[in-house]
């Protein structure tokens, strides 16, 4: 069993596609990161860096004590090696997947983030930091999309963690003012992925576990971006 602790962000929606795809036994333990759930003693013996997704896989490969892990990609790596699927064996196909997981940890998921932040949750527009991250976004994107133009995934032919990882920071285009139309390869990529039937039950439990998302009130923005006092 794995005990996946989450909530409905992109980080956390990654590992979900996975757990949805391999048919792996999971239960969710949500962590509202609104209400500052994160910072639960017993979820920081799990996460020392307060930040969601995490794991315990009460079974790993070989027995022994549980394997807690934190870190969506540690976990995307982890699940795809634990079930022999979603990561290719061979050197090569396997060096492929791992330089993409790792773009997306090092590059689209931090700059995205930073579009999110202060284009949508920022107390102050800036006219300067959203004139940044948005082409620095587009920018990404057009990587993606020239890599996608002679391949039917990122890493190949096959679907992979590496996918899983990119797909949910591309799923809140609009918000991040980009248009699909502009990246054709990135829009035929994104629509297989969206017409999986696991990316389906994946963003359905997320529909169920967090109903109203929203970080509009001043003490959520407080919790998750320091702002006002506390």
């Amino acid at each position: 069993m794995i005990e996946f602790h989450y909530w409905t962000t992109p980080n956390g929606h990654k590992v979900t596609l996975l757990l949805e795809e391999a048919g792996l036994p999971y239960r969710i333990h949500p962590v509202n990161i609104s209400k500052g759930e994160q910072f639960a003693p017993d979820f920081l013996a799990i996460a020392s860096n307060n930040r969601i997704p995490a794991i315990v896989d009460t079974e790993p490969v070989g027995g022994g004590a549980p394997v807690s892990l934190f870190e969506s990609g540690a976990i995307l790596l982890y699940l795809a090696e634990k079930t022999g699927r979603f990561l290719p064996a061979d050197v090569r196909g396997r060096a492929e997947v791992l330089q993409w997981l790792f773009w997306q940890m090092g590059g689209l998921g931090p700059m995205a983030g930073q579009n999110h932040h202060f284009t949508q949750y920022a107390p102050e527009q800036i006219s300067y930091a959203i004139d940044r991250y948005v082409r620095e976004t587009a920018r990404l994107y057009g990587v993606m999309d020239r890599r996608l133009a002679d391949r039917a995934f990122l890493a190949g032919d096959d679907y992979t963690i590496a996918d899983m990882a990119a797909y949910p920071w591309i799923v809140p285009y609009k918000n991040q003012r980009q248009d699909l139309a502009d990246f054709p390869n990135l829009k035929r990529w994104f629509e297989v992925i969206a017409a999986r039937s696991a990316t389906q039950r994946a963003y359905a439990l997320a529909d169920e576990i967090n109903k109203a998302p929203s970080v509009s009130d001043e003490e959520s923005r407080r919790i998750l971006f320091g702002h006002g006092k506390g």
